[in-house]
């Protein structure tokens, strides 16, 4: 369901001769579990070992959810969040007619934000999911206070704890005491995996049942994906060794994913997360960043195109079937001179757009460019690619002999924010 393309990357000789033996040794440290990190490998087997009997359960209590409500709130932040957004937007677009709109609160502190959320859902009929493996941390936290109250005050007690979900730790933390106290239904983050890891756990199917996406698919894709990779000589692979000599071998710093369709704009999020926060340590990782074309092409593609040289490299998501397409329509007047295109679709053009870019930034740019092809934009390839990426993303992180799954650096934040809010023990 994706495809590799290297034709434009520079390194195909590279790749070719690259080590097998070293792509054995690491598939097989994440496989056997073995590796660093390795009490955070749950989500290598997930896609066939989840709990079927939560599933059922989290079925059963979105029927019933998605009768009350009009906006289900997601509250979460990092992979609480995300790999949810990135696949209901890659799946539903951006202006889905479903009857139920998710509204993510609690990734940002953003008071003008959180208040125009409070102004838009009041006269609305909303429910709330909470997601968060301890409860503490202070952006979702403080945003749960905030429209838990309001659901409280508008609905009422009783009402309101059919409206409110916690999806958190199975026995333990803040959110799941408070859970139980309050009477809300829980769904359980698993002990072995973390959050940019968790979309396949109810950290991202919860939200999505509500959105009315059919997550039999997303487990349809990732357990193809899986089986996939149980090969070494996979593409997933594949991509994984090409950034490493990108970054290794040929002194590259960043990586842009590239998208051609707005809608895949937060699943790059999704990915700038996945790879910053698993590679990004002890000195190493390539930066992750993103670009939406031909949008950023009229700003960024200026840098790209002439810019610094041997700093970024370009992977590029080439959809092949749109979920819509629709033709240019004919102008009598013909002003704009645009009637040449009446012939083709904006999908055929935008295809176009693709293949020369490609050509302007790989061969008169001379930017690497590796381009990955997806067959549509479905639950079935959301679950297909999420997985994939999370395999090479742990390919990548033991490249580099770190711990592709923990997070030390972001706890530096915390703890300066701690300090100066005047929390206690701080």
């Amino acid at each position: 369901m994706i495809k590799i393309n290297f034709k434009n990357s520079k390194i195909e000789n590279e790749i070719s001769n690259f080590s097998i033996s070293k792509i054995q040794d690491v598939h097989n440290m994440i496989e056997n579990k073995t590796g660093l990190g390795n009490d955070f490998l749950g989500w290598v087997n997930w896609p066939v070992e989840f709990d079927k009997d939560e599933l059922v359960k989290m079925k059963k209590v979105v029927e019933n959810l998605r009768e009350k409500i009009e906006v289900l709130l997601v509250v979460g932040i990092g992979g609480s969040y995300l790999g949810a957004r990135a696949a209901d937007e890659m799946i539903r677009g951006l202006y889905s007619k479903d009857k139920v709109e998710l509204i993510y609160i609690g990734n940002t502190i953003s008071s003008t934000y959180t208040q125009q959320i409070v102004e838009y859902v009041k006269d609305k009929e909303f429910g709330i999911v909470n997601i968060s493996k301890s409860g503490t941390t202070t952006e979702p936290g403080i945003a749960f206070r905030v429209f838990e109250k309001l659901l409280v005050d508008l609905k009422g007690k009783e009402a309101s704890r059919e409206r409110i979900v916690a999806v958190t730790d199975k026995s333990k933390g803040a959110l799941k005491q408070l859970a139980t106290a309050e009477g809300y239904e829980t769904f359980t983050i698993p002990d072995d995996i973390g959050g940019r890891f968790s979309v396949f756990t109810p950290v991202g199917i919860f939200p999505l049942l509500v959105a009315g996406v059919s997550v039999d698919d997303i487990f349809k894709g990732a357990k193809k994906a899986m089986e996939d990779t149980k090969d070494i000589n996979n593409d997933a692979y594949k991509y994984a060794v090409a950034r490493h000599i990108l970054h290794t071998e040929k002194g590259y710093k960043a990586e842009t994913l590239v998208g051609y369709e707005l809608q895949m704009q937060t699943f790059t999020e999704w990915w700038k997360q996945l790879y910053g926060e698993s590679e990004g340590k002890e000195g190493k990782g390539l930066f992750p960043t993103s670009c939406v074309f031909s949008t950023d092409l009229h700003s960024l593609g200026q840098f790209i195109q002439e810019g610094s040289k041997n700093i970024l490299f370009e992977t590029i998501i080439d959809i092949k079937n749109p979920n819509i397409d629709l033709n240019v329509p004919t102008n009598s007047e013909d002003l704009d001179g645009l009637n040449y295109l009446t012939t083709k679709s904006f999908h055929e053009i935008n295809k176009v757009a693709l293949e020369g870019v490609i050509d302007a930034h790989a061969n008169t740019g001379e930017v690497p460019n590796i381009v990955l092809e997806f067959d549509k934009m479905d639950a079935e390839m959301f679950g297909y690619a999420a997985y994939w990426f999370m395999k090479s993303c742990a390919m990548s992180g033991y490249f580099l002999e770190i711990n592709p799954f923990n997070q030390p650096g972001v706890e530096v934040y915390k703890t300066n924010m701690f300090k100066l809010l005047k929390k206690p023990g701080f």
